[in-house]
């Protein structure tokens, strides 16, 4: 018999992964946990019913998190990761000597433990002495902050459970006087494609181009994610991610990456006209 798992990406759309195993399913206090085994995509963590990680294709979701502002700013030293409980985030940001410390800040201990056991792919970075893991809610962590990190990344589920406290103007806020000077926050910026997805797109970018100077979006592939093509938003005080973007210097780092590069980086800022104009509306 097969087994198939399917995820709805919306009333009307589908997408199925055909499972060697189920590896493991827990439900912590927030959330359904499960990781599967799979032909073509490897070990897949799912949460709630929606793929969040895959072997197969999570180094670009990670590289594009990470990469774009660490290149923008070379001088990060100071870390906030909220969220990203598989530690992929974490995984990149080690790979900087440059970078003092790490607050990791997962608000269920349950997606941290199972990626720890199956997807060591992504959890590897956890135990660099470099990282605090934190097993709170970073909603209420950020709160009071102030001048603290050079680099906060909210690497958020979609806005709806434990993830929909971090797409509001009270978190943005927060997150704004938690940095320093050159600081920069990357958040997870939903998809332009679908309706539902779209609508959450554009009103993230509302509130923190309302919050930032300066409030950019911009663009990666994710075979696994709903439509594909899906969105970063990146907003600082000071840097902006093209004018203030110096690629010899990041290139002189000598970092091997599978997705990011310095042209990407460029080219990922612009962004198709029907996704433009969805955000010049808000």
């Amino acid at each position: 018999m097969e087994l198939w798992f399917t995820e709805e990406q919306t009333d009307n759309v589908r997408f199925s992964i055909k499972v060697k195993e189920h590896l493991f399913t827990g439900k912590s206090d927030f959330q359904q946990v499960d990781v599967f085994d799979t032909d073509e995509f490897g070990k897949v963590l799912a949460i709630d019913g929606l793929f969040m990680v895959t072997e197969k294709d999570e180094f670009v979701y990670h590289d594009m998190i990470t990469h774009v502002a660490m290149a923008t700013n070379p001088q990060i030293k100071n870390v906030l990761v909220i969220g990203g409980g598989d530690g992929g985030t974490v995984r990149e940001l080690v790979r900087y000597k440059g970078i003092e410390h790490i607050d990791f800040v997962e608000i269920d201990g349950l997606v941290i433990k199972a990626s720890r056991e199956y997807l060591p792919i992504t959890a590897c970075g956890m135990d660099d002495e470099r990282v605090d893991i934190l097993v709170q809610d970073g909603i209420e962590f950020i709160k009071g902050k102030e001048n603290v990190y050079d680099l906060i990344i909210v690497d958020s589920t979609d806005p709806i459970g434990p993830g929909e406290g971090l797409f509001t103007y009270e978190f943005y806020e927060n997150c704004k006087k938690a940095l320093t000077e050159n600081g920069i926050l990357i958040n997870q910026n939903e998809s332009p494609y679908y309706e539902g997805n779209a609508k959450e797109m554009k009103r993230a970018h509302k509130k923190i181009k309302e919050v930032f100077p300066i409030s950019e979006v911009y663009q990666y592939i994710l075979p696994t994610y709903p439509s594909g093509h899906w969105l970063f938003g990146f907003a600082s005080k000071k840097l902006h991610p093209v004018r203030d973007f110096k690629p010899e210097v990041w290139n002189s780092l000598g970092l091997k990456t599978k997705y990011y590069n310095t042209d990407i980086h460029v080219g990922a800022f612009a962004l198709p006209t029907y996704v433009r104009e969805m955000l010049d509306s808000e």
